[in-house]
């Protein structure tokens, strides 16, 4: 189990309790959230998320930490970290998550750990001094090789001793993609990025290349971000601190919703369990029905002509039938 830690801007437009400038330049809130990451639908249960002023720093180790324990405190029982049989959980963050004492945390509630790492000096040293033989090719999903990306184990290479045991840096570059501007890190015209983990190379298929693809699929997060803001997390409405945080925990509830219609409903029918939720609101949501009752039976009735309609009435008889 997988989950996705981030942070994201959320502009005011007008006076509110605790809406201040932003690192964007901007001005407004900078909430903290937490993702419970499912690929099969590309979605996502929105775990956990606090409401903070504008200002807040992106790599605030204290409010991680509390994001990742409600994260946690979310999940049930029998899947949480010490569980009995339960799944591993892999809490993935980007550079502002890399923080000694985030790390530790998590070393300390069992759950391993994969964030970005800043290139520092010494990473951007070691570049060039890693024999050209130990690079390996990145790989994508499907397991084929990505074209013009490499990644390497540099733990060797850079001191990295002061965060918890086990801990690797993994480096990868990558040919800039056409128009892509270059950026005093890059090297020999490669952009170079770099993430710490405590996984055991032994433990995810293709090792060290597994890795870096897993870290890699963190940019997924930005699609859950997408659909909270589309869901109402892009505005605050009231002026009151407190009654934001209410709306951002009811926006989480529907992010939810949306998430749970779809793994119950729709897994299998990936144009609408995949969809975002513009379209899926006009899919499926936003159906004109009726509920009838009649000869003791409880029926559905959709326009025959909704292009959709067999999607609607599956995921319609799919839901009543996990609940009853």
């Amino acid at each position: 189990m997988v989950i996705d830690v981030d942070a994201t801007i959320s502009i005011a437009h007008s006076e509110k309790e605790n809406a201040a400038a932003t690192w964007k330049r901007t001005f407004g809130f900078h909430p903290l959230l937490a993702f419970l990451d499912r690929p099969e639908i590309r979605g996502g249960e929105a775990l956990a998320g606090i409401l903070r002023p504008g200002n807040a720093g992106a790599n605030t180790a204290a409010d991680h930490i509390t994001v990742i324990d409600q994260a946690l405190d979310a999940l049930p029982a029998a899947v949480r970290p010490g569980a009995e049989a339960g799944p591993g959980v892999l809490v993935r963050s980007d550079s502002a998550g890399a923080s000694h004492a985030f790390a530790d945390h998590c070393r300390e509630m069992g759950v391993e750990f994969s964030f970005g790492y800043f290139l520092t000096q010494p990473v951007q040293q070691v570049v060039d001094q890693i024999p050209a033989q130990l690079w390996q090719a990145a790989i994508n999903t499907d397991s084929s090789i990505r074209e013009g990306a490499w990644v390497v184990d540099a733990t060797d290479h850079v001191n990295i001793k002061s965060w918890p045991a086990g801990t690797r840096l993994i480096l990868r570059k990558e040919r800039p993609h056409p128009g892509a501007q270059l950026s005093f890190t890059d090297a020999d015209g490669h952009r170079v990025t770099a993430f710490i983990t405590d996984t055991d190379p032994e433990a995810v298929d293709h090792k060290i290349q597994g890795l870096e693809l897993r870290h890699r699929q963190h940019a997924r997060v930005e699609d859950r971000i997408r659909q909270a803001k589309a869901t109402g997390l892009a505005r605050f409405p009231a002026e009151g601190f407190a009654e934001n945080h209410a709306w951002l925990q009811v926006v989480m509830i529907a992010n939810d919703l949306i998430t749970w219609t779809k793994l119950i409903a729709y897994k299998d029918h990936p144009s609408i369990g995949r969809a975002e939720i513009a379209a899926f609101r006009y899919m499926i949501l936003h159906t004109a029905a009726r509920i009838t009752r009649g000869a003791r039976q409880l029926r559905l009735r959709v326009d025959a002509g909704w292009r959709w309609a067999n999607e609607v009435a599956h995921g319609y008889t799919a839901i009543r039938d996990a609940f009853t």
